[in-house]
């Protein structure tokens, strides 16, 4: 037993306190799901499917003339990009002037299990471009893809670079054999074929277990301890249930489009190595000569950046930049870095091309 003088009251004090935060969280702090989101003002422009295309409200007198389109990933939602006033990237860009268009993949359903790469590529993505170039009465657009959309955007870019003025790929999913996350390690030992034929889509609980053996640790009793010593900062709370809504907010991946991701990039990485087809087309990154910037996070724990890098190396373009940032998947599109360095890099970047 360990004497009463020993026992370091600093320590007495925390406990108590920590032990008072939890006992009053539930009269402080609401559930993720009475969070509202307070996204920036858009207009449902056009729908396909479940699918939507949102353009948001121009937040200044003139805009640069080239349309932005974004094309989120397709795990969980676009909201991210627009998760607080103070750190939404959309808002951002709209400061700056761009015209921003967002591509919400919505949420797939058993009766879209079948759609494939090509339905989202050439089907989706490509419709909604041609709307915007009508609308815009332009004949190219930017394109932005995060994440998995990022690997989406660069196919789309290789095979349809006509359409394409700037490509802007941040955090992407590129080189399978390089990335050496949990997820991928996941991925590569995967019978994927039999997870399809059994299971259909891919359901939330599937990406859920993804997401928590990541970071089992930060992702489970770490960010909850954190939450209860923080309880009584406002701006924290508020910050945390708006991450975690959207966390929670995981729609199904359609199975064949799951089943050729994890083959194609994870099982035999055609996409780097110029021997991926999409609708039959090929899918040469060398296609891709518009100007390309690769955004990079260094401590991305669900793409590593050994996995984006090699893309900035495959393409055609002369006017490429790779830009990598100290923070993680999340912080490169949510945090202040992002608003203090992130975007008004890009925003420079890509004002010079439109």
């Amino acid at each position: 037993m360990v004497p009463e003088s020993h026992i370091d009251p600093k320590l007495i004090e925390e406990m108590l306190k920590f032990g008072r935060n939890v006992v009053d969280a539930p009269k402080i702090a609401s559930t993720p799901d009475e969070i509202v989101l307070n996204v920036t003002k858009h207009d449902v422009v056009k729908e396909m499917d479940k699918t939507r295309l949102l353009r948001y409200q121009p937040m200044t007198e003139k805009q640069h003339r080239t349309p932005l389109l974004i094309a989120y990933a397709v795990i969980n939602r676009f909201h991210i990009l627009d998760i607080h006033p103070e750190k939404s990237w959309v808002k951002n860009l709209l400061m700056q002037g761009f015209d921003v268009y967002m591509l919400d993949w919505g949420t797939p359903t058993s009766m879209d299990k079948y759609l494939d790469f090509d339905d989202y590529v050439n089907g989706y993505l490509d419709s909604y471009v041609e709307h915007i170039m009508n609308e815009s009465s332009v004949e190219k657009i930017s394109l932005q893809g995060y994440c998995t959309g990022g690997t989406i955007t660069t196919t789309y870019a290789a095979l349809h670079p006509e359409k394409v003025r700037n490509h802007i790929a941040t955090a992407p999913v590129i080189d399978g054999w390089k990335d050496t996350t949990v997820i991928s390690n996941l991925a590569k030992h995967m019978d994927v074929d039999k997870m399809v034929e059994t299971i259909g889509n891919m359901p939330p609980e599937f990406m859920y277990y993804c997401f928590s053996v990541l970071k089992p640790f930060e992702q489970g009793a770490e960010k909850y301890v954190n939450f209860f010593k923080n309880i009584n900062n406002k701006k924290f709370v508020d910050n945390f249930l708006r991450v975690e809504k959207w966390l929670g907010d995981t729609p199904p991946i359609p199975g064949e489009l799951f089943r050729q991701w994890i083959k194609d990039i994870y099982h035999d990485n055609l996409l780097i190595q110029n021997k991926m087809y999409v609708g039959g087309s090929h899918v040469d990154l060398k296609r891709i000569t518009m100007p390309m910037l690769v955004q990079i996070a260094i401590g991305d724990h669900l793409v590593s950046p050994e996995c984006s890098m090699p893309l900035h190396y495959a393409i055609g373009s002369e006017d490429k930049m790779m830009r990598m940032y100290p923070t993680g998947h999340v912080g490169m599109i949510a945090s202040s870095l992002s608003q203090k360095r992130v975007l008004p890099e890009l925003g420079r970047w890509l004002a010079e091309r439109s």
